[in-house]
């Protein structure tokens, strides 16, 4: 069995006109959501062995605060490919992750999270900005994820549920 936590980047700034998309940063809303979503994560004990970030500013900004935030200790990687990707980005990516992560989280954008949450799950849920969603996935080997998983949706959390800091 493995799981995994799937992460939008947090609330970001549309401030700064001349920035690219990819290039946008957290606005004060996502510097406050990420690290809150990250101490939760290790309350639920539900800190991740690796974490897969798009190389956008905001996803891998998100990613660091919440890895700072539930006292992670493994490593961080980004990846391009990741950038606005849809299920068959994340699960090219995944299948490349060694067996012996049991618990792998990925941060990146919506659409493509909301659809990989269904197809692995068969449940539709909205992520929102800062949302997670943990999938527990009857798989062995992170190689066999496939885009008709039967995985199972255990938690599905966003800011507004989590207690103040």
């Amino acid at each position: 069995m493995k799981t995994l936590l799937i992460l939008r980047h947090a609330k970001s700034d549309w401030g700064n006109s001349r920035l690219s998309d990819h290039d946008r940063p957290l606005n004060d809303r996502g510097q406050y959501d990420a690290p809150r979503m990250g101490a939760w994560l290790r309350l639920q004990k539900l800190v991740p062995e690796l974490i897969i970030s798009s190389t956008a500013v905001r996803a891998r900004t998100t990613a660091e605060l919440v890895a700072q935030a539930c006292d992670f200790a493994g490593e961080l990687r980004t990846e391009r490919k990741l950038y606005l990707a849809g299920p068959p980005d994340y699960i090219e990516v995944l299948n490349e992750v060694p067996d012996s992560y049991e618990r792998v989280m990925v941060v990146g954008h919506n659409p493509g999270l909301e659809e990989l949450v269904f197809v692995l799950t068969d449940v539709q849920r909205p992520l929102t900005t800062a949302n997670v969603a943990v999938v527990e996935l009857p798989i062995e080997s992170w190689g066999e994820l496939t885009l008709f998983g039967d995985g199972r949706l255990r938690h599905h959390w966003q800011p507004g549920d989590l207690p103040e800091r």
